[in-house]
């Protein structure tokens, strides 16, 4: 089994809207919903948990979950005061039959349901060849020039924009590999910037498959803009 966690418990003061910005309206339907869609397309997802704040639990089971139909949304969870935390709090809840999972921002609407399956079909290929390999993320290229600033001599270095991605999510590893890289970030009392850091800070490999410069994260008015008229391009929702 499979599973996706949707992490979804965000605040999102930047958008300076009345409701939290994973429910706004983006052509015609809540932010949440159009990424639980691609998740509930997904043939290689079997379950899916959504983590949401405490107050919207309710509004998202009715409003979203039965709304929609999502019939592979078997969870919504309470998340926490970080996106580490939120994560962890899913982990906590996941079956024994699992063997991946794969993690996404709630607020990052405009994958494809093959980007999810391809990552998984990665993971488990890659997996056979180095046992090492224990996650597979989505990575898209710089395009633009890349410094490396040194703030206390006020220099900087220029970085070969050839050898920087750009991390995404879906995030997607092995079940059992992803709960011990959060126990031993929490017994260490460590904090990443996204779940691959901490795979790769237990001693593991992770590899990458090349990502769309169109998988934003929705944080300020000008990205909900731009989503707004990357449906309306492609029509993916």
């Amino acid at each position: 089994m499979n599973l996706g966690i949707i992490t979804a418990a965000g605040k999102g003061t930047r958008l300076k809207a009345d409701i939290n910005k994973q429910f706004i309206n983006l052509c015609g339907k809540p932010i949440l919903a159009h990424t639980l869609s691609v998740f509930q397309r997904a043939l290689q997802i079997d379950e899916i948990f959504v983590l949401v704040p405490q107050e919207y639990i309710g509004y998202t089971k009715k409003n979203i979950v039965e709304k929609y139909g999502y019939t592979k949304v078997t969870r919504i969870i309470i998340g926490g005061e970080t996106r580490q935390e939120t994560v962890g709090n899913a982990l906590k809840f996941v079956p024994e039959n699992c063997n991946i999972i794969s993690v996404h921002d709630g607020v990052r609407p405009l994958i494809y349901s093959t980007d999810i399956n391809k990552l998984i079909e990665v993971l488990i290929e890659s997996n056979k060849k180095d046992p090492k390999v224990q996650g597979v993320i989505l990575a898209a290229a710089a395009y633009e020039t890349i410094k490396k600033i040194d703030s206390t001599e006020g220099t900087v270095k220029t970085i070969p924009r050839e050898i920087v991605y750009h991390a995404q999510t879906p995030q997607t590893f092995f079940k059992e590999t992803l709960i011990k890289s959060y126990m031993l970030a929490e017994n260490d009392n460590f904090t990443a910037t996204d779940d691959s850091m901490l795979v790769e800070r237990a001693g593991y490999k992770v590899k990458f498959l090349k990502g769309n410069h169109e998988n934003i994260k929705i944080t300020t008015p000008t990205d909900l803009f731009l989503a707004e008229l990357i449906i309306s391009k492609n029509g993916i929702h």
